[in-house]
């Protein structure tokens, strides 16, 4: 297997992961859980990076669980900004460097705060985007904190 961005830095910062392939099909808004089903995964242990812009034209990342949706209004008071929207697609892999199913907060082209559902913490491991549609890896939550900066927070919608 070719390795990607995310999986070099691991294997840098000798971070232990776990590789998991899965069948990439056609990106749907519910991509996220179906690739949590295709791996036999619990959804809320599954988590997909969003990139948002704020009115100040700063960009922010944020991970939450792939059964999830992004509270814009929490987002943005967590990020000291007046609103957020999410990045269109089309300017996805020109900032980070990943495209859309394949985004991960290791490794991206340029450093963006990262906030993190507190959930995160709460697993023995995790699952994120390996960098490409097609893997997911496994980590220890805490060795997140290895690579990039984090702050976990409550960000995502009530039901």
């Amino acid at each position: 297997m070719k390795k990607t961005n995310a999986m070099r830095i691991l294997d840098q910062k000798k971070i232990k992961y776990e590789i998991h392939e899965y069948e990439v099909d056609n990106l749907h808004d519910d991509y996220g859980l179906r690739v949590a089903e295709s791996l036999g995964e619990d959804s809320n242990r599954v988590f997909k990076t969003l990139v948002t812009t704020g009115k100040s034209k700063k960009n922010y990342t944020f991970c939450i669980p792939v059964n999830a949706s992004l509270d814009l209004k929490k987002a943005a008071k967590l990020a000291g900004e007046k609103s957020l929207e999410l990045l269109h697609v089309k300017n996805l892999f020109d900032l980070t460097g990943y495209v859309r199913g394949g985004c991960t907060p290791i490794g991206m082209k340029k450093s963006f705060k990262t906030f993190i559902h507190e959930s995160f913490l709460t697993y023995e491991t995790v699952c994120l985007s390996g960098g490409e549609r097609g893997i997911q890896i496994e980590l220890n939550p805490n060795d997140l904190t290895k690579l990039i900066q984090v702050t976990y927070a409550d960000i995502i919608v009530k039901e």
